[in-house]
């Protein structure tokens, strides 16, 4: 499975942006797919989460501001965000965990930068 985001840019205060993650190849095998973050100087830190079913879960950071969702038949994974905040601005990643009978895998993209300005 290949990940890749798009869609990070410099945003105001207050502002939105959509991201996206497309995945390729095995995307049978996904058990969720994940939105992580990271700022400068932090360690990585999970956003939100949506598993095959499409249940999503969202960190308390994220709550009520993002949203996740998915495209099925494009294989795209979206992170709307509302209401950002300097705070926000981060590389945001997409990660994809998917499994085969022998063991799981984790797949990473390049990853997207968010800048918010105050």
């Amino acid at each position: 499975v290949q990940v890749v985001e798009s869609g990070g840019g410099l945003v105001q205060f207050g502002g939105s942006l959509r991201l996206s993650c497309a995945a390729s190849g095995a995307v049978h095998a996904i058990n969720h797919m994940d939105w992580y973050r990271q700022a400068p100087g932090k360690q990585r830190e999970l956003v939100a989460r949506i598993t095959s079913g499409g249940m999503p879960s969202y960190a308390d950071s994220a709550k009520g501001r993002f949203t996740i969702s998915r495209d099925s038949a494009s294989n795209t994974v979206y992170l709307q965000m509302n209401s950002l905040k300097p705070e926000d601005t981060a590389v945001y990643y997409c990660n994809a965990i998917w499994a085969t009978m022998e063991r799981e895998y984790e797949s990473w993209g390049p990853g997207t930068q968010v800048t918010v300005s105050s």
